[in-house]
């Protein structure tokens, strides 16, 4: 079947006789692994020659057997192993031209000029500059007699891409770097811990979190825990602020709450850009208010561990991109980095990218805080805003009185990030005047008028719960219409905001559809996306599936794990996601499936026998184990006992075989830390156009609100780089309603990438990516995506 003109396959890129060296250079970062595995392997595949440069830019300059070439079996096992398997180390000798000549003669003897660098801004700082000195470089090494003129001719110029690799996420020009999820998941996990032994004994904890240059870990650690006081280098507090933070300290105890978080990140710095120590901020404590105060500093645990599904992908995704973007480039291109923006993977030029970052540093340095944090980005001030609207209550006569009473509930299956939402969308809407009425179980609590007045302190602690602490169902409400009217007469509800799956879209829907007969429901309503299997029409993603996700990958290494005393051994594991194949897909591209069966991609019988055929050829080599996913409602006769006896069979002699049904788990456990903050970052943009939707349908001459239009009831969704208010009437025509999926969906384009990495030949759709775009000092929109953590 012929392309359309306008799309790019990557089959058409060839990396027959290129070179390419990877090397991993600076602080180690989670989800490193990751990005070699993934340049390896998408190199290898286009043919290419792939070297590992070990110990970083030392390695480089060692040369010998630190460069060494890499085989696809070399990274096979490294997907899940934090840190970087190649090594990282800081490099003296490349800083010196000396240094930087043994490199580059180094390169040449084995041909290489495609660079990928995965490291921080000095690391990627230090290839430009030997990219801009190669051509100087080679004359040099001809005059040593080092190398001979064609071959100087040969290699004539050096190409760069960049990937950055810092649990800081301290570099502009990205949402998100590789290793800051994981990083996050450490704090947070040691928060979660710290909190209950902090309850027992009624004591303050300060917890020193890493981040010298850059507060993004403090920032949204505090954001996700609901810490009580944070302390970041960008926004340094006001003078007197020592007293402030001691009066919120205290009233937090006299309302009876029996612990203080305090989050400090290693760079804290007062409005004299004079250091703030951990040390420093308990012996305020104890001398102010005699609070029994401990210190915890994170330091290294942060760097460690495995890495998150989030970090997993990005990773993967970036090192992909990486090698499509050395193909695609030219003797005038500039070197690179591939970044992501919202959740699309981007190319912007390296120095664009350093220069801003530095520029940070310098507008700190100058004491111009507000500029440091507008240089962050979008994502930064966000959080920053989000948190200073959750974490600091204005007393009652500061507070704007609306009138206005709005109502939250939850509907569908439970998914963790649910209560970070509600949440959130309380404190928001207290801080904007309304009165809030918490819903109890979904439509079903809202008919049988399960409806009360919800406080501030009502949902405090709240960030970290997973499932639905105010009860959710899967009850629709057009049965009940007729009741629910009547309750919303009772309690005067103003406003809806609705947090749940499909289930809370249709029952949207099914309100809207009889506004024509029920005046109470002209109302302002607002869909926030909350389900694991991530199958809401109008978001690319959903709060619960990041938390879903990290299940299965967990469960997926452990499983593998498993098969590590065994000969050769394959396994098939059956997610949740209902009609979506959203789980069984990213969830593949994070574990390191070699294949993954969903709905929306049919398969059949010699499908399912050429993946058996490919798994036998790779048991033959020192791959021992194989992973398989499977969708639960993938095909209704191949189902997962089918697929496990088929495999059983047919790999007999070869490899065993066992499954396992992942269940309710992928729906349980604390919420991660991205599900926490786009749980309370969506909530609380979703009360914020309640509000101003409430102003805008006010009646003044009826004294009521009154929204009978299309986009006063809206589906808030995460789409490609922006957040978008929908009206849910437009999103039916792009809803499978039988299956309860969207029609099209963005993550099918990831599935290749999977494929790819499991050595099967394939066609991949790179029409998104190769344009080289410009740093934007604020981006169109706030791409809240990642921005989203």
């Amino acid at each position: 079947m012929a392309q359309p003109d306008n799309k790019k396959f990557f089959e058409n890129l060839t990396g027959a006789g290129k070179s390419i060296a990877v090397l991993t250079s600076g602080g180690d970062a989670q989800g490193m692994n990751a990005a070699v595995r993934a340049v390896v392997r998408m190199g290898i595949y286009v043919g290419a020659k792939v070297y590992f440069v070990h110990e970083g830019y030392q390695g480089m300059v060692d040369g010998g057997d630190n460069i060494k070439e890499a085989k696809w079996e070399s990274v096979s096992s490294m997907l899940q192993v934090g840190g970087t398997v190649i090594g990282s180390a800081r490099c003296k000798d490349f800083r010196t031209h000396e240094g930087r000549l043994k490199a580059a003669h180094n390169l040449v003897k084995r041909g290489i000029t495609n660079l990928c660098v995965i490291g921080g801004d000095g690391s990627l700082t230090g290839a430009n500059l030997f990219r801009e000195e190669w051509s100087g470089l080679l004359a040099e090494l001809v005059q040593q007699n080092l190398i001979d003129e064609e071959a100087a001719q040969k290699y004539s110029a050096l190409h760069i891409v960049g990937m950055v690799g810092s649990i800081d996420n301290d570099f502009c020009g990205t949402d998100m770097t590789i290793g800051t999820d994981s990083a996050l998941h450490r704090i947070i996990e040691v928060v979660d811990a710290i909190m209950t032994t902090a309850q027992s004994h009624q004591r303050t904890f300060v917890l020193e979190v890493m981040g010298r240059h850059c507060g993004y870990l403090a920032l949204v650690s505090a954001l996700a825990c609901g810490a009580d006081w944070v302390l970041i280098p960008e926004m340094p507090p006001e003078d007197g602020w020592e007293e402030k933070m001691c009066q919120k300290l205290s009233a937090k105890r006299a309302g009876m709450k029996r612990l203080n978080i305090i989050i400090v990140a290693e760079g804290a710095i007062d409005r004299n850009n004079q250091p703030i120590t951990s040390e420093h901020v308990k012996n305020l404590v104890v001398q102010c208010l005699g609070f029994d105060t401990r210190v915890t500093i994170l330091g290294h645990v942060q760097r460690g561990g495995t890495p998150s599904a989030f970090d997993r992908i990005l990773a993967s995704r970036m090192g992909v991109e990486a090698v499509l973007a050395l193909l695609e480039t030219t003797a005038n291109t500039p070197a690179c980095v591939v970044s992501l923006c919202g959740n699309q993977s981007v190319r912007l030029p390296l120095m664009e990218c350093v220069q801003m970052t530095q520029q940070v540093q310098k507008a700190m340095d100058e004491k111009k805080f507000e500029e440091a944090v507008r240089l962050r980005g979008r994502s930064f001030e966000n959080n920053l805003r989000t948190y200073k609207l959750l974490a600091h209550r204005k007393p009652e006569s500061e507070l704007p009185h609306s009138n206005y009473n709005v109502a939250v509930l939850n509907v569908g299956a439970p998914a963790a990030g649910m209560n970070a939402a509600v949440r959130s969308a309380v404190r928001v809407g207290i801080s904007e005047g309304h009165k809030m009425f918490a819903v109890s179980d979904g439509f079903e609590g809202f008919y049988k008028g399960q409806i009360k007045e919800i406080k501030w302190a009502d949902v405090g602690g709240w960030t970290g719960q997973g499932g639905s602490l105010l009860g959710t169902k899967r009850t629709l409400p057009a049965k009940y219409i007729e009741k629910i009217a009547e309750q919303m007469r009772k309690y005067n509800i103003n406003a809806l905001l609705v947090i749940g799956g499909f289930e809370a879209y249709l029952g949207i829907m099914e309100l809207l559809a009889a506004r024509g007969i029920y005046e109470e429901l002209c109302v302002p309503m607002v869909m926030v996306p909350a389900t694991v299997s991530n199958n809401v029409p109008g978001s690319d993603l959903s709060i619960g599936a990041d938390t879903a996700l990290n299940a299965i990958t967990d469960t997926c290494d452990r499983i593998k794990q498993s098969a590590s005393g065994t000969k050769h051994r394959v396994f098939i594991i059956e997610t949740m996601g209902g009609y979506c194949g959203y789980l069984a897909s990213v969830g593949g591209l994070a574990a390191g499936a070699d294949a993954a069966y969903i709905y929306e991609e049919p398969f059949d019988i010699r499908d399912l026998q050429s993946n058996v055929e490919h798994l036998t050829e790779k048991m033959k080599t020192s791959i021992q184990r194989g992973l398989i996913l499977r969708n639960e409602n993938s095909n209704e006769n191949y189902t997962t006992d089918f697929i496990y006896q088929l495999y059983s069979e047919e790999g007999r002699g070869v490899f065993d075989c066992r499954k396992n049904v992942l269940g309710h788990m992928q729906q349980g456990g604390a919420p991660s830390p991205f599900d926490r903050n786009f749980g309370t970052k969506i909530a609380a943009k979703a009360m914020q156009w309640i509000t101003k939707k409430l102003n805008e349908s006010y009646r003044q001459d009826e004294g009521r609100v009154f929204a009978n239009t299309e986009d006063s009831a809206c589906l808030l969704g995460m789409r490609r780089r922006a957040m978008v208010f929908q009206p849910v009437v437009q999103l039916k025509d792009e809803t499978d309603f039988v299956h309860r999926i969207p029609k099209e969906q963005w993550w099918l384009k990831l599935r290749p990438l999977m494929k790819i990495l499991a050595k099967y030949k394939t066609s991949y759709d790179v029409s998104d990516s190769g344009q080289l775009e410009h740093v934007a000092l604020n981006r169109p929109r706030e791409s809240e995506a990642t921005a989203a953590i």
